[in-house]
């Protein structure tokens, strides 16, 4: 339209003036015309060619890769070699030449993400329905390193058994556990937790023949972390985080037993006083009271 005469003055009407009738920003016209005339043209490298135009360089490539004692080599060595053969350019000119000619080396394919093995909600909606279980370590004087196990109730939040130890094996896993089925379901003895899972990770105590075999015979399920997904098992662990906060990272150990009632103070503790958002603000005791009838019948 800019381009097209006036039947009176036989004059082009120019672009200002078609914009204005238009009501149009200039700008916009000439970038809608740069972009048509760089769809049409072939990307090229900016500025001159330097030492040798683009043909040439391929041609000095395709040399390169077929004379290179190893296979698969990347443009970073092809640019590398041609140097050695006194052929200068740059590296981003060589790796575009071969990009636009098919010439780069075959790459490994993307590995497929896998679908997600849980929804992410580990939480449950009433207790004894998951427990959640993990192990750390802290330092004592006269002991030396002390091993801390924990088990929690993955509704309320509440720590239903911990245990301190000189050894990390799976007898000394299995403590809170036993804890936990006494305090809860009043007697140890075989199948008396049954519906019930307990997450813990890959760990050899925790995935071991007697670990996985006492708490069959208990009844419970067990549930492992899931794969590359060390939030599967997040209840645990981020009590690990309170613990250590509040009680391990601040306060020295004589020994381990100093170390085992200081964690069953904690426990008291932490049950009637710890609150959490999640609940209202409200406590883990006071969380598990709400629950009555069938859920409190399989606590006591």
């Amino acid at each position: 339209m800019s381009r097209t005469a006036s039947p009176s003055v036989a004059q082009p009407y120019g672009v200002e003036r078609v914009c204005r009738v238009w009501r149009m920003c200039r700008s916009a016209i000439y970038a809608r015309r740069a972009r048509a005339s760089a769809e049409h043209s072939p990307r090229t490298r900016r500025g001159p060619d330097g030492p040798c135009p683009d043909a040439v360089l391929v041609t000095h490539i395709r040399r390169v890769i077929a004379h290179a004692p190893f296979q698969g080599e990347g443009y970073r060595k092809v640019w590398a070699r041609l140097r050695h053969g006194s052929v200068r350019t740059s590296k981003e000119r060589v790796r575009r030449l071969m990009r636009e000619h098919h010439l780069q080396s075959p790459a490994r394919p993307a590995a497929a993400v896998p679908e997600k093995a849980h929804d992410g909600t580990i939480t449950t909606a009433r207790p004894n329905l998951m427990w959640g279980t993990d192990m750390t370590t802290t330092p004592t004087v006269r002991d030396g390193q002390a091993a801390v196990f924990i088990a929690i109730d993955h509704c309320t939040a509440e720590l239903v058994g911990v245990h301190a130890s000189k050894r990390q094996d799976r007898f000394e896993a299995l403590e809170p556990i036993r804890q936990a089925v006494r305090e809860r379901f009043g007697i140890f003895e075989a199948g008396r937790a049954a519906g019930l899972q307990l997450r813990h990770d890959h760990g050899s105590n925790y995935m071991s023949d007697h670990f996985q075999k006492e708490i069959s015979f208990l009844g419970i399920e067990s549930s492992p972390a899931f794969v590359r997904e060390p939030e599967g098992n997040g209840c645990a662990e981020r009590f690990i985080r309170t613990l250590k906060e509040h009680l391990l990272w601040i306060r020295p150990f004589d020994t381990i037993e100093e170390l085992r009632i200081a964690l069953l103070e904690f426990q008291r503790l932490y049950n009637s006083q710890w609150i959490l958002q999640r609940h209202g603000y409200r406590t883990p005791a006071q969380v598990f009271a709400t629950f009555s009838g069938s859920t409190l019948a399989c606590a006591a």
